[in-house]
């Protein structure tokens, strides 16, 4: 009986949550995938691109629609999105198999990518997982996939080995954590070696001025956008600099 009932309250406390991230003005209808508009042209109509990440990615606060819809929407892009909230990028700790490399192995390796983004897990940061070492190697066999560093090469290696296409990894927007900020340095040192596309959303200044008011509209809290965040913020953004990167 007692299990009976703490299931119950689990499904209301769940239910109560959706309602509430409904009713956010954030999640507005006229921000719903339904009435986006499709961009009159775009340098990445008809191309494939695989997003991994989190809940960033999947969009927990905004209903799961995040900005890989968005930008399959308005650009005309064949997206595969593969994104489980609360997972990291690090395989330490992971004893169900749902951190992201083992997630990245289970896409279909015959998909004739040309892009493929994954974000900086703020996970991570947020479980102080182990920043580690970049490696003298391009060998997948030697990198550390219980460490940052180790997992993030890992995943270009694999990324690139398996779909021959362009690597970009983007990081969030600026939010109070420095750690997490030590994991976007980290990144650039690896940008440095491996020569992938990095989106970097926490050092953008410009994108990050914005008044209070704005901010809440945005976000629903200080890492997960709402979809007017994710439409109106983040997704001209990470269009802009895939629109480069990509040509």
């Amino acid at each position: 009986m007692e299990h009976s009932i703490n299931g119950l309250v689990n499904i209301i406390k769940t239910k109560l949550s959706n309602i509430a991230l409904f009713m956010k003005s954030g999640n507005a209808a006229r921000y719903h995938l339904k009435n986006v508009e499709a961009l009159p042209s775009s340098p990445l109509k008809g191309k494939t691109i695989i997003f991994l990440g989190s809940s960033v990615t999947y969009g927990s606060a905004s209903l799961g629609t995040s900005f890989v819809e968005y930008i399959g929407r308005r650009n005309g892009v064949r997206t595969i999105k593969e994104a489980v909230s609360g997972t990291t990028l690090v395989t330490d700790g992971d004893d169900n198999g749902n951190s992201y490399i083992p997630r990245m192995k289970t896409i279909d390796p015959n998909i004739k990518a040309d892009c493929f983004v994954c974000q900086l897990s703020t996970n991570d940061a947020s479980q102080e997982k182990e920043l580690g070492t970049i490696s003298d190697s391009f060998d997948m066999n030697f990198f550390d996939t219980n460490t940052i560093a180790g997992a993030i090469e890992y995943i270009i290696a694999y990324a690139r080995q398996t779909w021959n296409c362009p690597v970009v990894f983007f990081t969030n927007t600026k939010y109070n954590s420095i750690y997490y900020g030590k994991m976007v340095n980290l990144l650039f040192e690896i940008q440095r070696k491996w020569d992938i596309g990095v989106i970097d959303l926490w050092n953008n200044t410009e994108l990050n001025n914005i008044n209070q008011g704005t901010h809440n509209l945005y976000m629903a809290d200080d890492i997960h956008p709402t979809q007017a965040g994710y439409l109106k913020w983040w997704t001209p953004a990470m269009e802009a600099y895939l629109y480069e990167f990509l040509k």
